[in-house]
């Protein structure tokens, strides 16, 4: 049998699951607590000085319209004989009480000026944590998450998203400031009219009532927005990263039509948005007024005609709310303002959820030294469930050596490698290092021992000189040019108007394929590595950039576990190691020389590119 709850209980338990919600983002105002309490501090003491102002206010205006009433005594001897001067003359206590409310009103001032700041202080901390916060999430997901998920999306929410939810605890602060402010005020009403206080509560109180239907549509119109403002920004990422794509294409128009339908669709969800929302103020303003209007006639033909009031304590009770109305619509309008972030929230929310992403789970053995081998004891791997891109791979990868992976497109050769480096784990089965589970190695030791070159170089925003030393902490100028040399980039280098201080460009876009290249092959030269992964490091290279890399490879694998993949069989004649892969399967493997003589796999992939080369 359902039993609907009262009202009253109805919100309180909204109120409960409100701040339920949201403990994540209070949870980070522990990190820097005494600027968060004095903002607090300062918007209550602003809006005590705010209720003092209105009691000197009422002794003003008796002081002006009956001079010869009692005066006001607040029952503390010393401050009503000191402060107000209750004993002195009637010109002297208005002296006396216009200099206390200007005191008040610049104490008043100063306090909330001090709060601003510190309110200001307390944004600028909470979102430098959500966003060190979301970096830490980034940085500890596996990197399957990332295969999941719109870059833009993610940019997205670490800078608008981000942003917006900081304006939270202004609009909260501001709530608070304007609630005991609206305390004060209704404290006073009470004292000097319970009746017109308790009339005033009831009809703005159904005001309120009546605009949270408004405040809630809100709520719900904010999480369109955040959605358009993410495919917004993944156009505009995709359309720059992929800027050279769209020219080789000629799909400037596609691309118009995309990014103009994606601003278009922000600009619909936000007019929508702001369509509701900006209804709140105006709307909360004619009611108030109407409110205000009924409730001055009212008073003066039933209160004051009938004796029941003093004119003093009227014009008071309507100077307080006068204050207080504009002061409901301010609260009101920031509702609805923090209704509109309730998207934002939500995908900083589900971004630092923790219960429905995959985690790197970091071995704790250090990683000193490749002794033996690298094993691939039956491995299975897939990166969707029921779909296996490797099986039963079993393989020794020997110390010292050059091993090859030959096989077509998709057949999982650099599937192996990146597993080998611990991007993925294995769905089933185990690589070990010198027989140690690579799950139990503590990751970084053991990459800071290898270095990879793919065929998908990346090249950072950065000089020449810093993205050769990446990750090569103390780098000296001299290794820096012998690195490059090896990697034959020196004479590209020098062409640059700017040699090694030459910026490069967002993904190195002032070089060719095959000068990033030979950046990131320097870089891993200079890096010495004793695991070296090459997946396709030639392939963008000329015939004869390729011989004189391929030249320093061979001294640069001398000693070490290397890992070639390559299409081009002329890059791994050397090798110690040929590994054919097809469809996931290792299908021969053994020699060069052996391997061509058997004529099998490799023996068809030798054909195959003779003939296309002739």
């Amino acid at each position: 049998m359902f039993i609907k709850l009262p009202r009253f209980v109805r919100v309180l338990l909204k109120a409960t699951d409100f701040w339920k919600n949201n403990s994540l983002f209070l949870r980070e105002f522990k990190y820097f607590p005494k600027v968060a309490i004095l903002a607090l501090v300062f918007t209550c003491l602003s809006a005590t000085f705010e209720g003092v102002s209105i009691g000197f206010l009422l002794s003003f205006l008796q002081s002006l319209t009956t001079p010869g009433s009692k005066p006001i005594h607040t029952g503390i001897g010393w401050f009503d004989i000191l402060i107000l001067g209750v004993n002195a003359s009637v010109m002297e206590r208005l002296y006396r009480i216009s200099g206390l409310i200007l005191l008040s009103s610049w104490i008043r001032s100063i306090f909330n000026y001090l709060s601003q700041i510190f309110t200001e202080l307390t944004q600028l901390n909470f979102s430098d944590r959500l966003r060190k916060k979301i970096f830490e999430q980034l940085q500890a997901v596996s990197l399957s998450f990332f295969t999941q998920i719109k870059t833009g999306e993610l940019i997205n929410t670490i800078t608008t998203e981000v942003e917006r939810v900081k304006q939270t605890f202004n609009g909260s602060a501001f709530l608070l400031s304007r609630g005991l402010t609206t305390i004060t005020y209704l404290i006073a009403m009470l004292l000097l009219s319970w009746q017109l206080t308790i009339v005033a509560t009831l009809l703005f109180g159904l005001m309120a009532v009546s605009l949270s239907k408004l405040i809630g549509m809100t709520r719900e119109k904010s999480f369109p927005v955040s959605i358009a403002n993410e495919r917004l920004t993944s156009t505009a990422i995709e359309f720059i990263s992929g800027i050279r794509t769209v020219q080789a294409f000629a799909t400037q128009d596609f691309e118009r039509k995309r990014y103009y339908k994606a601003s278009s669709n922000l600009v619909a969800a936000s007019t929508r948005l702001a369509s509701i929302w900006s209804l709140v103020k105006p709307l909360a303003e004619g009611l108030s007024t109407t409110i205000l209007v009924g409730m001055i006639i009212a008073a003066f033909s039933i209160f004051v005609e009938n004796g029941a009031l003093q004119v003093a304590s009227l014009l008071t009770f309507f100077f307080v709310l006068f204050r207080l109305v504009p002061i409901l619509q301010e609260i009101n309008a920031t509702r609805a303002v923090l209704a509109t972030m309730e998207g934002s929230i939500e995908n900083i929310k589900v971004l630092l959820r923790t219960d429905n992403k995959k985690y790197f789970d970091n071995g704790h053995i250090e990683f000193k030294k490749l002794e033996r081998s690298i094993n691939f004891m039956s491995v299975d791997f897939g990166y969707d469930d029921g779909k296996l891109v490797l099986n039963n791979i079993d393989l020794i990868l020997e110390r010292g050596q050059m091993t090859a992976l030959i096989g077509a497109s998709g057949a999982g050769k650099s599937t192996i490698a990146d597993l080998i480096a611990r991007f993925y784990d294995p769905t089933a089965g185990q690589i070990s290092i010198d027989g140690i589970d690579l799950r139990q190695i503590e990751i970084s030791s053991f990459r800071h021992k290898m270095a990879i070159v793919s065929q998908d170089t990346f090249i950072f925003n950065a000089s020449v000189r810093d993205n050769i030393a990446y990750g090569t902490e103390n780098a000296t100028e001299d290794a820096i040019y012998k690195a490059a040399r090896s990697a034959n980039a020196l004479e590209f280098i020098q062409d640059l108007p700017n040699g090694l201080d030459t910026m490069l460009g967002d993904r190195g876009v002032r070089l060719s394929g095959g000068q990033r290249q030979r950046i990131a092959i320097a870089r891993a030269l200079l890096r010495d590595p004793e695991i070296l992964i090459l997946d396709e490091a030639t392939s963008a290279l000329d015939s004869v950039s390729e011989r004189l890399i391929q030249e320093s490879l061979e001294k640069l694998a001398f000693g070490r576990t290397v890992v070639v993949i390559a299409h081009r069989l002329s890059t791994i004649i050397r090798a110690d190691k040929v590994i054919a892969i097809e469809q996931g399967r290792i299908v021969e493997q053994g020699k060069y020389q052996e391997l061509l003589e058997q004529r099998g796999h490799l023996w068809k992939y030798h054909q195959l590119q003779n003939n296309y080369e002739t």
